[in-house]
C-alpha cells in the first residue's frame, strides 16, 4: 500500500514539474506570438509606406506618414487580439482536443 502511495506522489510531482513546463511554454508563446506580430506591422505599414512615397502621397515625415505607421499598428493589434485564442490555448486544453 505504501508503494501505491509512493507512486501517487510520485505522480503528482511528475505532474506539477509538466505544469511548470507548460508555463514557461506558455510564456514562450506568448513572446513568440506578439513578437510575430511587431515583425508583421513593421513589415506591411513599411510596404505601403514605400508605395505612397513613391507615389508621392505624401512626404517623408509627414502626417500621413505617421497616420500610416498608425492605422496598420491598430489594424495589427485588433487582428492580433482576435486571432489570439488560436495560437495561445493553454497546454491543457491542447491536450483535451
Amino acid at each position: 500500500m505504501a508503494e501505491r502511495f509512493g507512486l501517487t506522489v510520485a505522480l503528482a510531482s511528475t505532474k506539477q514539474e509538466c505544469l511548470k513546463g507548460a508555463a514557461v511554454n506558455t510564456a514562450v508563446r506568448g513572446i513568440l506570438y506578439v513578437s510575430v506580430w511587431v515583425v508583421v506591422w513593421g513589415v506591411a505599414s513599411s510596404l505601403v509606406d514605400w508605395v505612397l512615397l513613391s507615389g508621392e502621397v505624401y512626404e517623408m515625415g509627414s502626417f500621413g506618414q505617421v497616420a500610416t505607421f498608425i492605422g496598420y499598428g491598430a489594424a495589427c493589434s485588433v487582428l492580433a487580439v482576435r486571432l489570439s485564442g488560436r495560437f495561445l490555448k493553454a497546454v491543457e486544453d491542447q491536450a483535451d482536443d
